[in-house]
């Protein structure tokens, strides 16, 4: 499974990128907001300095909601670097862009993913991507991981090409959870990313190989 970081942040992509185990990032319109990236040159110039940071993909979203609107976007967010992967949203227009985008070797997301029939219908017209949003699912008492496993069964059987991306993660048991359901892609919050990392035994075997360390060595 692949690791993306789901952040707007380059110190916190720098950081994850450090550790050697980062594939990609997504961002999305919040995320611009919350790094205060206003107007649309700046957010152009955000999303290729993203891209000289990591080797991987980069999810940049169009905000249009319309069919002409995101090929107008889309085809401007392509072309700024080799890495993006236009972002759309799981709508009419957007499946109709989607095919598009496709047909002429433009890659794609379809974000915003809350049932297996909008993975399918996302998957028929050639993303590259699809993102399930698991943690808004458990916000409102329905089984995100549970929809994951579902899209890579059906994804399976059918041998679709396009990668199940887990969006949405709120912490580390989340990334095992899609892990073990055969998501293709993560994308997590940098302290998600970072808790795998976290084990008392591991503290615990640390402090004592350096305490006997210590009084053998002084």
């Amino acid at each position: 499974m692949k690791f993306f970081i789901d952040t707007a942040n380059l110190d916190q992509i720098r950081e994850a990128n450090d550790l050697g185990v980062l594939d990609g990032v997504t961002t999305n319109p919040s995320l611009m907001a919350k790094e205060n990236i206003k107007g649309e040159a700046n957010i152009k110039k955000h999303y290729v300095d993203i891209c000289n940071i990591v080797k991987g993909d980069v999810s940049a979203e169009v905000i249009s909601t319309d069919y002409e609107g995101m090929i107008r976007e889309g085809k401007e967010l392509a072309a700024l670097h080799p890495q993006i992967v236009v972002k759309v949203p799981c709508i009419k227009d957007g499946i109709k862009a989607i095919k598009y985008f496709t047909d002429n070797g433009i890659r794609t997301n379809c974000t915003l993913v809350f049932s297996v029939g909008q993975a399918l219908l996302a998957a028929k017209a050639g993303a590259t991507y699809v993102s399930p949003f698991i943690g808004r699912l458990d916000d409102v008492s329905t089984d995100g991981v549970e929809l994951i496993r579902q899209i890579v069964n059906v994804y399976n059987y059918y041998e679709y090409g396009t990668k199940v991306l887990a969006a949405s993660i709120r912490h580390t048991m989340h990334i095992i959870q899609c892990l073990e359901a055969g998501a293709d892609v993560a994308t997590c919050p940098l302290s998600a990313i970072l808790g795998l990392l976290n084990h008392p035994l591991t503290d615990i075997g640390l402090k004592k190989f350096l305490a006997d360390y210590k009084k053998v060595n002084g």
